[in-house]
């Protein structure tokens, strides 16, 4: 995690990092005016934090209640030696906490982060640097022998050289990388969480069977998400690169809606169209850049070749955005090594799809079979030990697609998660479906999985299925654990051979495909230095229904988004037409303003917690209509999850309210009570909510120029990089 320091008056430090904001100082004996914590002190409370977390993390997965349990941590200082101490941390149980669960509270803390890192002996490195923002080192924790070289499958150059070369690109653009966690809970299975530095929205999850293969897989996911602009969609890019040459890439074209907002002629084709827009309802308004948010330019569309006769067809950036996630994208060191990954994964989502919905029953892998990898025996072992039972299966469908499952059971809660891998070497595939399966969770994590249901419909349900793409949280039916197998097992293998094998499994897969008909569009992208490519198989690869682009399209944010932006400067007028809108439009009330908007506020802020309910209880107490106002604070105040501060300033609203909505009561006789109650000035704020002098409290102004937004302004800060190297190779690529 990068922390930067800010010098403020006197002896005061402002350390920023993430969301937060620590403010450091010295006690008065120090020639400090001790208005903070110093920072010694803060390092010593982080280790009994972190120890209660565990503490809370093991309640919390066994139902144990906290509110009678007691932490404390003294540091005892040896008189010789100040730099030597003992952390004591003490904890009081309640009696009616068993013995078992004693111990197990007691090896909890064992587990706290800190203690280990205090222990292990953290290594520091001091140095000067000419400038922080533009020194880019990469700030990873593994640095693999040069001297080694390590091949695995799949890949077509050793894990050493892919790492150097990835964290080298990474650099070059200015972007750094700093490992936030490592985890390596059962034998032969590692992963890892990556993120940005500077902004740390931007993050990527590796899977492996080594640490350096985790690595390698978290990088090569980063780069792949920056080549398709992953990390932005659904944000607004603010208007300067709205107005710029281009917005995602240099090849981009931008084609005006027709006639009473038809689709213009030169996007798309008639397969595709058949697809996308089955009954005529799609418009051309449907298709604007919800990114650049530029209705005068039209449709940004982005050239894909058609593989079955070269063609280049132009696909909006919007509907790709709207129905396809993450899926279909990847980067490797080579064109075929980022086509065998982009391909093996859409055959992965839509197999699972069709398993999970279909209810369908795989067979077991036989044992003889299994035993011919060890280290993925030794995995399962692992979890099989910790009490979790792994059922180990064919998702090939009688040999016809390159995919497997584990699916782990949890008879603690009943809970299950089947975990699906593709890739034509039957191995590598198994391999992902393990390493998936335990990609950045505990044990603890393993609490949360959902039970499996007999009830179709929660399984067949459009959103089960975008569970399972987000995290594979989705819900399983207990008819895919039958005995009694749909498929006959099948040890298949569609691998290559040689130098060219990842060549050859490409043009495998896309065989697959042309036999099922489907017609595959593909994009590669190496303007940032890496080969990545972005394939979509219309009518096969989609996560989101076809009917968001009409009902649920990202760009509804352009209905909303310069109006919320600048709240604070709307006339009456003005807000009576953006409340029509937040009411007219089938908006979820508990949805979150950030995202319907596309902005990164600040989890901690207000704005942060901006329900589309709360905005319109806001609006309404603007225009003074109280009535409307007081029935939707009684609605957060019953549904609402939202910080007790916020709470409480509804609480006193609603009181307000109550009072100056009856014409037998006179706020004056209730306030002096009112503000015993709630303090002063929380009061000054309800009240001045009230007579108009307070307008959308806890909201900052701000506009469509993003100003105060410092965290969406740093997830642009990353987009930038990308757009001038975009920029910068644009005269190479004409």
């Amino acid at each position: 995690m990068e922390i930067k320091v800010n010098f403020l008056d006197k002896l005061r430090l402002e350390a920023k990092f993430d969301d937060f904001t620590v403010i450091a100082d010295q006690p008065i004996r120090y020639k400090g005016d001790g208005s903070a914590p110093g920072p010694f002190d803060y390092f010593l409370a982080s280790s009994a934090l972190c120890a209660a977390y565990f503490v809370k993390l093991y309640c919390n997965t066994r139902n144990i209640p906290t509110e009678n349990i007691r932490l404390s941590q003294n540091n005892i200082v040896d008189p010789e030696n100040r730099y030597q101490q003992i952390f004591k941390i003490q904890v009081e149980l309640p009696a009616d906490i068993s013995e078992k669960d004693r111990q197990g509270i007691l090896r909890s803390i064992d587990r706290c982060t800190v203690k280990k890192v205090v222990q292990a002996g953290p290594e520091f490195v001091i140095e000067e640097v000419d400038n922080l923002d533009a020194d880019a080192q990469a700030l990873l924790t593994v640095n693999p022998d040069s001297d080694t070289s390590t091949y695995i499958p799949g890949k077509d150059l050793p894990l050493e050289q892919t790492i150097a070369n990835m964290s080298s690109l990474l650099a070059g653009l200015g972007i750094k990388i700093e490992i936030a966690s490592w985890r390596n809970i059962v034998p032969n299975v590692w992963s890892l969480h990556i993120r940005d530095a500077h902004s740390p929205m931007c993050f990527t999850n590796g899977k492996g069977a080594t640490k350096e293969s985790a690595l390698a897989s978290a990088l090569g996911e980063y780069i792949e998400r920056i080549n398709c602009n992953h990390f932005y969609a659904g944000a607004y890019w603010g208007e300067e690169i709205a107005n710029a040459p281009f917005v995602h890439y240099p090849n981009e074209r931008w084609f005006k809606p027709g006639r009473k907002d038809a689709l213009p002629k030169e996007i798309l084709d008639a397969y595709c169209l058949d697809i996308y827009n089955p009954d005529d309802e799609l418009l051309g308004s449907h298709l604007i850049d919800t990114n650049s948010g530029n209705v005068e330019r039209g449709i940004c569309s982005l050239p894909f070749v058609r593989q079955s006769d070269g063609e280049v067809v132009y696909f909006p950036s919007n509907l790709i955005e709207n129905l396809y996630g993450s899926n279909g994208m990847s980067a490797g060191n080579t064109l075929p090594e980022a086509q065998v990954q982009c391909l093996s994964e859409i055959f992965e989502r839509a197999v699972k799809r069709e398993i999970l919905e279909g209810e369908i029953a795989l067979p077991d892998v036989p044992a003889d079979v299994l035993a011919k990898y060890p280290g993925i025996v030794a995995g399962i072992q692992g979890l099989e030990e910790q009490g979790f039972p792994v059922l180990v299966k064919d998702a090939s469908l009688g040999g016809t697609y390159p995919v497997m499952c584990v699916t782990l059971m949890n008879p603690r809660t009943g809970g299950v998660f089947a975990s699906f891998g593709a890739h034509p070497s039957f191995e590598v595939a198994l391999e992902r479906s393990l390493t998936e399966l335990l990609q950045g969770r505990s044990f603890e994590g393993l609490n949360d999985l959902p039970r499996p249901t007999f009830v179709s419909n929660a399984v067949t349900e459009p959103n089960n299925f975008v569970e399972h793409f987000i995290d594979s949280s989705g819900v399983v039916s207990w008819r895919f654990f039958s005995a009694k197998a749909d498929f006959e097992f099948v040890e298949w293998d569609f691998s290559g051979h040689g130098e060219n094998s990842n060549a050859e499994e490409a043009a495998t897969l896309f065989g697959i495909l042309e036999e099922m008909g489907k017609e595959v569009y593909v994009a590669e992208y190496d303007h940032l230095g890496a080969s990545a490519c972005r394939i979509l198989v219309p009518g096969y690869s989609e996560v989101y229904p076809i009917e968001d682009l009409v009902w649920d399209n990202t760009n509804k944010a352009l209905l909303f988004r310069a109006d919320i932006l600048n709240l604070h400067r709307l006339d009456d007028d003005s807000l009576e037409a953006l409340l029509e809108r937040l009411e007219n439009n089938e908006l979820d009330e508990y949805g979150d303003i950030a995202t319907l908007i596309g902005i990164e506020f600040d989890e901690n802020t207000v704005w942060g917690q901006l329900t589309v309910l709360e905005l319109k209880l806001l609006i309404r107490l603007a225009l003074q209509q109280f009535d409307e106002a007081q029935e939707l604070v009684e609605t957060f105040l019953q549904y609402n999850d939202n910080t007790v501060e916020r709470g409480l300033f509804y609480q006193a609203l609603n009181v307000v309210l109550e009072v100056v909505l009856d014409d037998e009561m006179e706020l004056d006789d209730y306030v002096v009570n009112f503000r015993r109650m709630f303090g002063n000035e929380r009061m000054d704020a309800v009240l001045g909510s009230v007579d108009g002098s307070v307008r959308f409290y806890g909201l900052t102004p701000t506009s469509m120029k993003l100003e105060g937004l410092d965290r969406h302004q740093r997830l642009m800060d990353s987009y930038r990089k990308l757009h001038a190297a975009r920029a910068k190779a644009a005269p190479k690529l004409a």
